[in-house]
């Protein structure tokens, strides 16, 4: 399985649409709440290279996007592999 982390803030609706994708896969992965922690959101920037928008998900390290990337992954039939999800 893979390592998925996904950086939100409490009351963004697009992390809320990308958590209930990954719930739907029944994968696990790691939520970094990161709601007026600007110490956290500076680490989020420094992992995407710059993108300070919310959700950002990295699968095995690698940045895959936000909500809208996530949906168009599945979509196009590539995030189950992307997860390793069966």
């Amino acid at each position: 399985m893979a390592k998925i982390e996904i950086y939100t803030w409490s009351t963004c609706p697009y992390c809320r649409r990308a958590k209930e994708l990954l719930d739907s896969k029944n994968v696990e992965y790691t939520e970094y709440d990161i709601t007026g922690d600007e110490a956290a959101r500076e680490k989020m920037k420094e992992r995407t290279g710059g993108p300070k928008s919310v959700p950002q998900i990295f699968v095995d390290d690698e940045l895959i996007g936000g909500c809208d990337d996530i949906h168009a992954l599945e979509k196009q039939g590539e995030l189950d592999k992307i997860l390793k999800a069966a």
